[in-house]
């Protein structure tokens, strides 16, 4: 978001020569603006008047010098006025309140009073609080004491205190960390020459927030010695976090990455060697039973392992073209199951919802984890029933220009599935890290912090968007949280994927398997070895390397290969690299690249025409289908 940085020079200029200045003129207060070079950058009309005779001259650029002299003991007149004009005395405050600024080239405001008229430093202190007052910046005075003797409306209404409600002390509004040496500050510039420093403190009201407090000593202003600034950087501070969360989610993604890409190598000879033993043995068998569980708790980590690449956008997708509606009917016979018996399920559809290009398997997990979640807020929250609310409807691009979130919400059609429970709703202070993984309010062993990042990763890495917000209580009704999820409408042709889907379904009922010659190449001894039982079992000649460029030595001695299946990330010369030298010596070679990783995360290293991806882990009929496929073209 765009942040207004106040410039106290510019805000200055402008409430000398408006209104603020007219109001001076009229308490016979001449007041001007000059920059380090002396020439005038703003000035009321009383100055001008008093200066060149004229209220509507123009005085700004002109040297600020010329228009006085020096008389007897050191006097001050306007040179226009000459012997008879009356003395003046001259209040000026430094504009600049950085530490590290010069004041003596700093911009400087001259507040001009006749001596004879109101020359004592309790009105000149009453003409600058009336001055300050206007200013939108956060501004107030204190004394030798350390006391407060004023304060604006700004740095009121940022420290939290109302107009009788201001502590006597600076020191009572921050925490007691900085309670001492906020006040040591104040006493030395109080009692010191006129200069000028910051200090960062943390106010009571907002503890979590370091704030840069501004402070110059005064002269000439009788109990009024400090002036303290408040600038309000907590945009700043809170851009910071964001920048370092985002930091440390992209550390932690990359390192999920890292761990699912090796994970997924074992489980991928794990359930291999569950399918070889699963032939083996008939369903009666006493070891049958044993191995399936293996294979089960297998899938088990496989599916924390996808867990871990779709927070971190990582993982692979299969997008189809899909109804918003029928995917939630699929999954709502077993979500009735889950919801028990004092928590009721309502499914309500819109009309006209667009179709969306998402993965149907991910899109039902985020709309189970989203139901168990709302399920388990209403069961946490005591209540002795509810319900969780699944509804689908369109949001067409003139509804999103109307919405709260459209500056993050780009303007297009989109599909729009809300879900939302009647428990006790989110906390606020919560509310802004519920999508960050591991983070969970569920006790101990209850949660593992991974659904709603979960959640998350799959509806950004689909193109889509997903807010979470507290419902508001109306007539007694109402109340919890709701998630809305937003896909963009799908706009492709739907023939040309009707069209795939039949030739995919036509590969897959070809069953004359198990008929060419493939190179199987992979670092990786147990996945290489399953691999290579598992197409041979099919009726396919294997050839194995361990490696690139064992590969490609394979390919120079002049094998006519029908099929190169490939492990991407490998030591020496990786898989995208074999293929590029395998497609200078047979440029009509296919390729089927196999990885733990995402496919999305390969893509601009396996950048080549003519190719498949099998995600890891896999099973026995999943490469065996995939081979098919290939083969067949």
């Amino acid at each position: 978001e765009p942040v207004r940085r106040v410039d106290l020079v510019d805000e200055a200029a402008k409430l000398v020569s408006g209104v603020v200045g007219s109001s001076l003129s009229r308490s016979f207060v001449m007041a001007a603006i000059i920059g380090p070079e002396g020439r005038i950058i703003a000035a009321n009309s009383g100055f001008a008047q008093r200066a060149t005779g004229d209220i509507n001259a123009s005085v700004t650029g002109r040297d600020f010098a010329r228009f006085l002299r020096a008389g007897k003991e050191d006097r001050i007149y306007f040179d226009r006025e000459g012997a008879r004009g009356i003395p003046i005395r001259l209040h000026p405050i430094p504009l600049s309140l950085r530490p590290d600024a010069d004041d003596t080239q700093a911009p400087q405001l001259i507040l001009m009073m006749d001596e004879e008229t109101g020359g004592q430093a309790g009105d000149l202190r009453a003409y600058v609080e009336n001055l300050i007052a206007t200013m939108p910046l956060g501004l107030a005075l204190v004394d030798r004491e350390g006391r407060f003797q004023f304060a604006n409306a700004a740095f009121r209404a940022f420290v939290g205190a109302g107009e009788g409600d201001l502590p006597p002390y600076p020191g009572d509004l921050v925490v007691k960390e900085d309670k001492g040496p906020l006040a040591d500050t104040i006493r030395r510039f109080a009692n010191g020459h006129g200069q000028t420093g910051d200090i960062a403190v943390r106010f009571k009201q907002a503890e979590d927030d370091v704030v840069s407090l501004s402070i110059g000593g005064l002269r000439g202003m009788g109990d009024a010695a400090v002036l303290l600034s408040l600038r309000d950087n907590s945009e700043e501070s809170t851009l910071k976090r964001q920048v370092a969360q985002a930091t440390k989610m992209q550390a932690v993604g990359q390192l999920a990455g890292g761990v699912a890409h090796d994970f997924n190598n074992i489980l991928t000879a794990i359930l291999g060697l569950c399918d070889l033993m699963l032939q083996r043995h008939s369903p009666g068998d006493s070891d049958y039973d044993d191995v399936q569980q293996v294979k089960n708790n297998a899938n088990r980590a496989a599916n924390l392992t996808r867990q871990l690449l779709a927070f971190s956008r990582q993982q692979t997708l299969r997008p189809q073209i899909v109804q918003l509606p029928d995917i939630v009917s699929d999954t709502s016979s077993m979500l009735k199951r889950l919801m028990g018996e004092t928590v009721a399920l309502e499914v309500k559809h819109g009309r006209a919802i667009g179709a969306v290009r998402a993965d149907p398997g991910q899109l039902g997990q985020v709309i189970m984890n989203l139901a168990v979640n709302a399920r388990d807020a209403i069961l946490e929250s005591g209540q002795q029933g509810g319900v969780v609310r699944i509804e689908t409807g369109p949001v067409s691009a003139a509804d999103v220009r109307r919405m709260q979130p459209s500056d993050i919400l780009p303007a297009a059609d989109y599909a729009r599935l809300s879900v939302s429970d009647t428990g006790a709703g989110i906390d606020p202070a919560i509310l802004p890290k519920i999508f960050d993984p591991f983070f969970t309010t569920k006790p101990v062993g209850k949660g593992t912090g991974l659904g709603l990042s979960t959640v998350y990763g799959i509806v950004k890495q689909s193109g889509g968007f997903i807010f979470a917000d507290n419902m508001p209580v109306k007539d007694g009704q109402g109340g919890g949280a709701r998630f809305d999820v937003y896909l963009p409408v799908y706009r492709g042709s739907e023939q040309a994927v009707a069209a795939a889907d039949v030739r995919q379904e036509a590969v897959l009922a070809d069953e004359n398997w198990g008929s060419g010659h493939i190179l199987l190449v992979e670092d990786e001894d147990m996945v290489r070895a399953v691999a290579e039982r598992a197409l041979t079992r099919q009726g396919y000649t294997v050839d194995t390397a361990c490696d690139g460029e064992e590969a490609v030595e394979k390919l120079r001695a002049g094998t006519d290969y029908d099929l190169i299946v490939s492990d991407v990330v490998m030591p020496n010369m990786d898989g995208p690299a074999m293929g590029r030298t395998a497609r200078a010596m047979r440029p009509d070679i296919r390729i089927l690249f196999m990885s733990g990783y995402a496919e999305e995360q390969l893509r601009k290293s396996i950048n080549l025409e003519n190719i498949g991806f099998l995600p890891k882990p896999f099973t026995i009929p999943q490469i065996a289908e995939a081979v098919a496929r290939m083969i067949r073209g």
